[in-house]
């Protein structure tokens, strides 16, 4: 045996910009899926993960292996083998050191990881395809949302990153406000802004993305109804929305149903002026 192993390590991106260019146009390009016997050297094997090892010149002793419960999984020859905690080097190392000792002179192996398993995060909320996806190496936010599908229409303006819940628990969170609740803006984790938090990713957590604050606009438009808005969302933003006034309608006195210390009030609003999530917009008929 005379070849030397080959492990490569696939890195991901870690910056929001270079992701973001990986999702093109409106969100809507998911990055392909991790498929077949795949490496990713700084991933650390769990248990249910399925290597797949192949050592020169020795078919017979190479093949798919599901790492068990308590972390290990039998090899020819060897026996049980610790894989949990380590990484693909790592495992590789392991392998040819007990090979070594008294079975062959200087085997070369390689090891590789067939099905990601053992680590996971939740992505939930306004996004098009909810579900558990599998942690690999250094993958960024906005990676695990493009494999997520992107964000749907009717989310909103943040994305929250809650440690170490499940999804049901996660929008609890969320909700509560909690300390280790993470909030990244979605506008500027979408175009890379330096103002992003580098967020670090760990096995269990939560990436929730909230549906969008709704405002309603009725009386004089083409398309009454509800519609999401944004921090900052004004008046006229919210009428263009519904399809803009008809012919009919007075821009000049308009009014907004708003509730106030739990109250409910009907106030004057211009069309510059910034709504409030449940806001109700009135766009009375003109006077002729």
């Amino acid at each position: 045996m005379n070849l030397d192993t080959q492990s490569t390590s696939h890195r991901r991106p870690s910056s929001g910009r270079r992701g973001w260019l990986a999702l093109v146009g409106a969100c809507g390009v998911a990055l392909t899926a991790v498929t077949g016997a795949q490496q990713a050297g700084d991933y650390t094997i769990g248990p249910q993960d399925v290597l797949s090892i192949a050592v020169l010149n020795q078919a017979d002793l190479g093949g798919k292996f599901a790492v068990e419960l308590d972390g290990s999984f039998s090899f020819p020859l060897i026996g049980r083998v610790v894989a949990s905690g380590l990484t693909i080097p790592g495992l590789e190392t392991e392998l040819r050191t007990r090979l070594a000792n008294g079975f062959f002179n200087n085997p070369r192996l390689t090891v590789a990881i067939e099905q990601y398993r053992s680590q996971r995060v939740f992505v939930t909320g306004e996004v098009k395809n909810a579900g558990a996806y599998a942690l690999v190496g250094d993958m960024t936010l906005i990676e695990v949302l493009a494999k997520a599908g992107s964000t749907t229409p009717a989310a909103g303006d943040e994305v929250v990153i809650v440690p170490g819940r499940s999804p049901g628990a996660a929008e609890a969170a969320a909700a509560a406000g909690e300390s280790d609740v993470v909030r990244v803006n979605l506008k500027d984790l979408q175009s890379g802004a330096a103002t992003v938090p580098n967020i670090d990713l760990r096995d269990g957590d939560t990436i929730y993305v909230p549906r969008a604050e709704l405002a309603y606009v009725y009386g004089q438009v083409r398309n009454p109804g509800s519609y999401p808005i944004s921090a900052g969302t004004t008046v006229l933003q919210a009428l263009s929305l519904a399809g803009g006034v008809t012919p009919t309608g007075a821009t000049n006195r308009l009014n907004v149903i708003r509730v106030v210390n739990g109250e409910k009030k009907e106030l004057r609003i211009k069309l510059t002026d910034v709504l409030q999530p449940g806001d109700t917009i009135v766009v009375p008929e003109r006077f002729f």
